[in-house]
Formats: C-alpha cells, sequence, structure tokens
C-alpha cells in the first residue's frame, strides 16, 4: 500500500464545504446588503413622503370611516385638484387636522343641486364615493365662487358633514386657502382598504392628482424582507445539505 491520500478536492479548489461554496456565501451577502438598503430605503422615504393621521369622525364615510388611518402624501399647495382628499389647518375650522374633498379651486363656480348632482362651472360631477342611495342634494347651497388660491370642500358624507357649506357666511365663504393643505390622502391603511379610488367625475374639469409612490415604497419594503430572509437562510440550508452529502459519502465508503 502506498501513503499517497486518496481525499480529492472539488474542481477549481473552491471547496463546497458545510457553509455552501464561497461563491453561494458572497451571494447570500450580497442578497442581504441589497435587502437592507432596498427594506431601510423604503421605510425612511415613506417616512419622508408620508404623513399618518387617524380620522376622528364619520365625516368621509365610506370612503374613510371613523377611527380609520391613513396615510397622506406631503404636497405643494400648487398640487392640489379637484377631487383630491386632503388634510389642512384652517383658525375658522377649529385649528386641527381637518379631512375634507375638494370640489372646485380658485376661479370655479360651485352648487348644489341640480337632479341630486353637484354642479361645478356649470358641469354636473359624478360623485360614486358618496354613501350608497344618497343625493348630493342632502347639502344645497346657492351658488359661490371660489377666490384665486382657495379651495372649497365638501365631507362625503353629505349629510352629517361640517364642511365648507357650515361656513357660507363667513368672508371667504367657506372657502379655504391652498395654503393651508398639509397633505394629500393617498391610502387608507387600516383597515387595509387600500389606495383611494380616482375621483374620476373631475376629469372633464382638468387633470387628476396622480397616485404617490406608495405603491413602489411597499414594493421595496417586501423585495427587501424577501432579499433579507433568503440570503440569511443560505447559511443553514447550505450546512444541512453538507450535512446530507457527508452522510450520503460516508454510506456509500462503508458498503465498499
Amino acid at each position: 500500500m502506498s501513503g499517497a491520500s486518496t481525499t480529492r478536492t472539488a474542481p477549481g479548489g473552491t471547496g463546497a464545504g458545510p457553509a455552501g461554496s464561497r461563491t453561494g456565501q458572497r451571494l447570500s451577502g450580497l442578497a442581504v446588503a441589497l435587502g437592507l438598503v432596498l427594506f431601510l430605503g423604503g421605510f425612511v422615504w415613506g417616512a419622508v413622503v408620508y404623513r399618518p393621521y387617524t380620522v376622528p369622525t364619520t365625516s368621509m364615510t365610506p370612503t374613510i370611516g371613523a377611527g380609520d388611518r391613513v396615510l397622506a402624501q406631503r404636497v405643494g399647495s400648487e398640487d392640489v385638484r379637484r377631487g383630491d382628499v386632503v388634510v389642512f389647518e384652517d383658525e375658522t375650522w377649529a385649528n386641527v387636522p381637518v379631512l375634507k374633498r375638494v370640489v372646485a379651486v380658485g376661479g370655479d363656480t360651485v352648487s348644489c343641486c341640480r337632479d341630486g348632482k353637484l354642479q361645478v362651472n356649470g358641469k354636473e360631477i359624478d360623485e360614486p364615493y358618496l354613501p350608497e342611495g344618497t343625493a348630493a342634494e342632502f347639502r344645497a347651497f346657492p351658488e359661490v365662487t371660489v377666490p384665486k388660491g382657495r379651495l372649497f370642500l365638501l365631507g362625503d358624507e353629505r349629510s352629517g358633514s361640517v364642511d365648507s357649506t357650515a361656513h357660507l357666511a363667513d368672508a371667504a365663504s367657506g372657502t379655504v386657502s391652498r395654503g393651508a393643505v398639509r397633505a394629500r390622502v393617498d391610502a387608507v391603511v387600516w383597515p387595509m382598504d387600500g389606495m383611494l379610488k380616482a375621483p374620476t367625475g373631475f376629469e372633464e374639469l382638468g387633470p387628476l392628482s396622480s397616485p404617490g409612490p406608495l405603491r413602489t415604497i411597499v414594493a421595496m419594503v417586501i423585495a427587501g424582507a424577501v432579499l433579507v430572509l433568503g440570503g440569511a437562510a443560505y447559511g443553514p440550508l447550505a450546512r444541512r445539505a453538507g450535512a446530507s452529502r457527508d452522510r450520503a459519502n460516508a454510506g456509500s465508503a462503508g458498503a465498499r
């Protein structure tokens, strides 16, 4: 018998030890690092772009119910458009955050109601977000011309909402300054009703606001979590696979 060893190395000399190949280890580490960037980056991006609010009243039902939690995108006053659900603060409205829907902007005329419909600039507005079986005329009001730089806002639950119609006797005829808007509601996150539907009834009057980056942020967070978990699982899985190979090799050697 010769003293030469019968042990063989894997081609290339890298080996496939109990913790997996070096290439696999590098890829798993890269996956974890990339996953952390996506996961944490998504949360940071969301914190910069969005503000959370809890809605205390039923004035926006059924779109947003009392106790619902929403995410509202920080926007400039120039980005507010008809149909947006916005969060604003105005000293004549108790100077606390209030959620209402913008139905008219500066220069518009708005009134209610003809055939149970809200009219803006003489056009009847289809409002599918109103409670089923109700009409806009639950809160009828005479025509108002919205001053430049201001907004006219209504709640979706017209019969009980304290909105612009409750402030018609004010100097600004119930309107609110664009500068009072703090954010635009993008989604209801608790309960998880998701993104608000586009207010398509206002399309004939001008472009609608585009959804914020919430879907992209959620995708980043989910992808990051998957990469982190997958990369972290590589080591244990590789060790288990290596142990299985060792047992199989040992059994083969014992059978010779």
